[in-house]
C-alpha cells in the first residue's frame, strides 16, 4: 500500500497523471452540496435544454468539482468528457487584455495612447472629436460598432481575411458615439487590440498567445486553428428547435462548427479561442493569484488589480444586471449582481455559445461553465444555476 501511494505521488509530481480532486470538506466547502452539481447539470441534458456540459470549480487552489455530462454531439451520441474542447467565443477577450497588459508592462505600449499611433488607418476616424485610445477599446467605450461593416459583414463566419487587413477597414468606419461617453460592446474594438499586439510584439496574434501565455501556463488545449489531433475532442454547437435539440449550422461566428474552421486565416481576437475547463482553470488561477501560476509570472499584481477594477464609472455598462466593466473583464458591481451568489468584485466573461468563467477573490474561487448552445434562455439559466450552486457550496 505504501509503495502504491509513493508511486502515485511520484507520477503526480512528474505531471504524468492528474491529481485527484481535493476532498471538498477540507477546504471550506460542503461535500453534499458539491455532489448535487453534476446531477443538476444532467437534468438540463435530460430535459433537452443543453446537449452536454463540462463544469469545474476550484477553491484555495484545489479542484473541488470537475465533471462532464451529456454529449459533445447529441445526434451521434458522442459523450462529453472532462477534456472536451469548446469554442469559448468572447471568453477570448480577457486573454487579449492580458496580452496588452503584458506589453504595457514591458514598456512597449501605453494604455492611454491613441490607437492611430499603432494603426495609422485610424487617424482622422469620423464620428468623434478625439481619437480613440487603447483604454477605450478595453472598456468598450470607443464608439466602434459591435460587428464588422457591410463590406466584410461575413468575416466572422468565413474568417477569410487576415487580421491586419480587417483592422485597416475598421479604421475607416464612423464611430457610433463620442469616445468615452457610452458603453457599447464592440468585437471590432477587441480585434483592433489583437492587431496592436501583432504590431508591437512583431508576432502573429495566435503565436503571441501560444508563446507568451498558453505555453507558460501549460494550456496545451487552447488554440485558434484546430490541430488535426484535437478535432475529435471538440464539442459541436447545438440549438433547440421545435422542442428538440439538434446541431447548429452556418453560425455567425466560425461558420459550420463541424467544419472546425477549415481554411480559416482570420485570427478573430474577439471570439476565436478553443479551450478546455482545465486550461481555463490555469488562466483564471493566474489572475486569482495576482499574476502567477505554478511559479510562472504572467502579469504583475498591479496589472491584475487594474484589469479587474471598474473603469466604466457611472456609465451603464455590462451584459448582466449589477455589473460594470474593467479592462475587458465584466465586474460584479452592485448587490443585484450577487443574486447568483457571485461576490461583489467578482470578474469574468461569457461567450456566445453559453460558456462562462469567473474569478471570485472574496471566496477564493475560480469557476468554469462550458456548454455549446446557440441561444436559449433555459441554457442561460443553467449557467446561473451552476454559479449559484458553487456559491452555496462555500460554507466557511
Amino acid at each position: 500500500m505504501l509503495l502504491r501511494t509513493s508511486l502515485t505521488l511520484l507520477l503526480i509530481s512528474l505531471g504524468l497523471i492528474a491529481a485527484p480532486p481535493a476532498t471538498p470538506g477540507k477546504i471550506g466547502t460542503d461535500t453534499e452540496r458539491v455532489k448535487k452539481i453534476a446531477p443538476r447539470m444532467q437534468q438540463f441534458v435530460d430535459q433537452g435544454v443543453i446537449a452536454g456540459a463540462v463544469t469545474l470549480f476550484a477553491r484555495h487552489g484545489e479542484v473541488v468539482h470537475h465533471e462532464a455530462v451529456g454529449y459533445q454531439d447529441a445526434i451521434a451520441k458522442k459523450p462529453m468528457t472532462k477534456d472536451s474542447i469548446f469554442q469559448i467565443m468572447s471568453m477570448t477577450k480577457p486573454v487579449v487584455s492580458v496580452a496588452i497588459l503584458m506589453l504595457a508592462e514591458e514598456g512597449k505600449l501605453g494604455i492611454l495612447e491613441r490607437v492611430d499611433k499603432y494603426i495609422p488607418e485610424f487617424k482622422g476616424q469620423p464620428g468623434g472629436s478625439r481619437p480613440i485610445t487603447l483604454r477605450d477599446l478595453l472598456t468598450h467605450t470607443s464608439g466602434l460598432p459591435t460587428q464588422p461593416p457591410t463590406q466584410i459583414a461575413d468575416l466572422y463566419a468565413k474568417m477569410d481575411l487576415p487580421l491586419a487587413e480587417a483592422v485597416k477597414i475598421y479604421g475607416k468606419v464612423p464611430l457610433d458615439f463620442e469616445p468615452g461617453t457610452k458603453w457599447q460592446y464592440s468585437n471590432m474594438g477587441i480585434d483592433t487590440l489583437g492587431r496592436i499586439v501583432e504590431v508591437v510584439s512583431g508576432q502573429p496574434f495566435d503565436k503571441f498567445l501560444a508563446d507568451r501565455i498558453f505555453t507558460p501556463l501549460g494550456m496545451k488545449d487552447s488554440f485558434i486553428f484546430a490541430p488535426a489531433d484535437k478535432i475529435s475532442r471538440i464539442a459541436l454547437v447545438h440549438e433547440v428547435k421545435d422542442g428538440k435539440i439538434q446541431l447548429a449550422k452556418n453560425l455567425f461566428y466560425g461558420g459550420d462548427p463541424s467544419n472546425y474552421r477549415k481554411g480559416a486565416i482570420f485570427t478573430g481576437p474577439s471570439y476565436s479561442l478553443y479551450s478546455t475547463a482545465q486550461d481555463l482553470l490555469a488562466f483564471y488561477s493566474m489572475m486569482l493569484n495576482k499574476g502567477t501560476y505554478k511559479g510562472k509570472r504572467i502579469l504583475s499584481p498591479a496589472s491584475v488589480e487594474t484589469a479587474s477594477m471598474i473603469h466604466t464609472a457611472d456609465i451603464k455598462a455590462g451584459h448582466g444586471q449589477g455589473t460594470a466593466f474593467g479592462l475587458a473583464w465584466e465586474v460584479v458591481k452592485d448587490p443585484i449582481g450577487t443574486l447568483s451568489l457571485l461576490s461583489i468584485g467578482t470578474f469574468g466573461h461569457g461567450g456566445a455559445y453559453g460558456t462562462y468563467g469567473w474569478i471570485d477573490p472574496t471566496k477564493d474561487v475560480v469557476g468554469v461553465f462550458l456548454i455549446q448552445n446557440q441561444g436559449g434562455t433555459e441554457a442561460a439559466f443553467a449557467r446561473s444555476v451552476f454559479t449559484t450552486m458553487v456559491g452555496a457550496s462555500v460554507v466557511e
